[in-house]
């Protein structure tokens, strides 16, 4: 079995082959679940992240994508971003021998771990755990359906705050306000994993942004500020295509300080009431989140997100 890394840039028919195999396995494993559009899968591959040195191969039935951290907090650990066999290639061994090559990868740059995200239930726990992965964050994905929010009661906004609604990049005049917000999600669960905490600066936020526009797709933003200037509360909404009928909730943030005035309600569904006038062919927005976390699976409830499917961070020590 020949294993091949892609051109860098990709090309058009390493594209194809990439898309094919992602479709037909999110076809098979994820029934009801839409695919990854041609779009997105070439923003993937085309434009790197903004965290790390991306490798991808390919064989011929499989592909495999791996991230090697290069933020300087990171630089011991990587993320398994991909490693995914056509159903009809399936018990051929195509995986295993893709798994051998970054196993290879990862120990020529001295990383002590990778971890990976797993749909729980299926052929990727399954594979991850026969090579010795466990489930250091459980979690699960929940769905939002977009043609249901114009029922859902808008409430009021708690006195003191306004929401400020920003699509595309978030301006530079508030991107260092929405940082320091980020800094929020120090306390969100994380379960064992090696990854460590990074301090989010304007500079960062921007480039993740860009990032985000960079591989094709469409971002908003929404917070609740003081009249300080202070983002107390905030959320993304990301688009990997924004033809696509399904966005991705990113980051959702309460500031400590400001927790228990039903902030992250007020911005989430004001998140919706956005995408619904935006992004007309939008069905559905699903976002993860971990079992740990209380709060944020109340507000979900609350605007109805159902669940969809668990899944977990699994991690490999090496």
């Amino acid at each position: 079995m020949t294993i091949t890394p892609l051109s860098v840039p990709p090309t058009d028919t390493e594209v194809d082959h990439w898309w094919a195999v992602l479709a037909s396995a999110r076809t098979a494993d994820l029934p009801g679940t839409p695919p990854p559009s041609r779009t997105e899968v070439a923003g993937r591959l085309r434009v790197p992240s903004a965290r790390g040195r991306a490798v991808h191969w390919a064989a011929e039935g499989a592909i495999a994508s791996l991230v090697l951290f290069a933020d300087g907090s990171n630089d011991h650990t990587a993320f398994l971003d991909e490693l995914t066999v056509r159903p009809d290639a399936r018990r051929r061994g195509e995986g295993t021998v893709l798994w051998e090559r970054v196993r290879e990868e990862l120990r020529a740059q001295g990383r002590t771990s990778v971890s990976a995200e797993v749909d729980l239930g299926g052929p990727g726990q399954a594979f991850a755990e026969s090579l010795g992965f466990e489930n250091v964050l459980p979690m699960a994905w929940y769905v939002q359906e977009v043609p249901g929010v114009r029922n859902l009661p808008a409430g009021a906004l708690a006195s003191g705050y306004e929401l400020r609604c920003w699509p595309g990049p978030v301006p530079d005049d508030w991107a260092q306000a929405v940082a320091v917000a980020h800094g929020a999600m120090d306390d969100a669960p994380s379960g064992d994993l090696d990854q460590r905490i990074q301090t989010w600066t304007a500079e960062r936020l921007h480039a993740a942004h860009g990032l985000i526009l960079a591989r094709g797709g469409a971002l908003t933003t929404v917070a609740a500020v003081t009249p300080d200037r202070e983002v107390a509360a905030y959320t993304e909404l990301v688009l990997p295509d924004p033809a696509g009928p399904r966005g991705l909730q990113y980051d959702t943030v309460v500031v400590p300080a400001h927790r228990g005035h039903g902030l992250g309600r007020a911005v989430k569904l004001r998140m919706l009431a956005e995408a619904a006038a935006l992004h007309p062919s939008l069905r559905t927005i699903a976002t993860s989140v971990a079992d740990d976390n209380t709060p944020m699976l109340a507000v979900n409830a609350s605007l109805g997100y159902r669940r969809e499917r668990p899944a977990g961070y699994f991690q490999l020590k090496l």
